[in-house]
């Protein structure tokens, strides 16, 4: 039950029941991390087991920890109480701020009776047209792969059937505590799912550009515009944009293990005072040279998109 933050009696955590036997971490491969999430995917009447990936790999990203360089030691974060000190951070519970220093506190027990039929099942409620999701919706990608040999002929045929209609299908489960909107999407033999904010997450653009002014500019400047565009129009390669700013970072690293110098003289900026907007334009078109001809593609399998 919720306790208030007056009570100050300390317990043990009872001994939480064992997660669910992870197949894919048994079987190692690609996929022998823990799944985000593990449960069904349901089309009506039709299920199958089935287990959400993180698409995003963070493993090689540089990360820093806090040394003290007195004594080249790593600090440690210790969860400490002003009034009692240091303490163990199996013993903490999770608080819900009602008013200044006052708090609904919650343990593990509380946020497990919040069931929904989302924690465990991804039910599949809606089918639209990728076009539909606004953009300022979209949020983080997974992968929803079959969990097991269990279902999987179940699982082709939802994954085939969203592909032959060219729909995304939207349903919800519930991950870190949250009950998010999915957005799955076939892609070659597996399904793609993306997270969705909620409405009350995203602000509303109209009033974020407000103040933007309304004046219509030059049309002989939209169509220089339009050329520059054109002459800078070519297929996304995500191999063409990598992280410069991690690379330096990786490259300064570098040379202070081998101990060299490490001051580096940052470019100056480009000059962003622009007098004569016609005139600026004018010379970027003839900077760019002959717009490059579009690189024609074979049609493609018709299947649904991310926009």
């Amino acid at each position: 039950m919720a306790r208030t933050r007056t009570s100050r009696s300390r317990r043990k955590k009872a001994a939480r029941p064992p997660k669910p036997a992870n197949d894919h971490a048994a079987h190692g491969g690609p996929y022998s991390r823990r799944p985000v999430w593990q449960g069904h995917l349901r089309l009506s009447l039709v299920s199958c087991p089935v287990a959400l990936f993180s698409a995003i790999d963070r493993q090689s990203d540089i990360s820093f920890h806090l040394i003290n360089p007195e004594t080249s030691n790593r600090i440690r974060m210790v969860p400490t109480d002003p009034d009692s000190g240091p303490v163990e951070r199996d013993d903490l519970v999770k608080g819900y701020e009602t008013s200044k220093d006052h708090y609904i506190l919650l343990d593990d027990d509380d946020l497990d009776a919040v069931k929904l039929e989302t924690t465990r099942t991804l039910d599949i409620e809606r089918f639209v047209a990728a076009d539909e999701i606004d953009r300022l919706y979209w949020n983080d990608p997974y992968f929803l792969i079959p969990d097991g040999d269990e279902g999987t002929e179940a699982y082709a045929v939802i994954r085939d059937a969203m592909a032959g209609a060219g729909k995304m299908a939207l349903g919800r489960l519930v991950m870190h505590t949250r009950e998010r909107v999915m957005a799955l999407e076939p892609r070659g033999r597996g399904l793609l799912a993306y997270s969705l904010r909620a409405r009350n997450e995203v602000r509303d653009a109209d009033e974020a550009f407000a103040d933007v002014p309304t004046a219509k500019p030059d049309k002989k400047m939209i169509d220089i515009a339009e050329k520059i565009i054109a002459q800078q129009e070519g297929p996304f390669d995500p191999d063409e944009f990598t992280d410069r700013y991690e690379a330096a970072l990786r490259d300064l690293i570098h040379r202070k293990q081998k101990g060299q110098k490490t001051t580096v003289a940052a470019p100056p900026p480009d000059d962003t005072n622009v007098i004569d907007l016609m005139a600026a334009l004018r010379k970027s078109l003839a900077k760019k040279g002959a717009a490059r001809p579009r690189k024609t593609k074979a049609p493609a399998r018709k299947r649904a998109r991310r926009s």
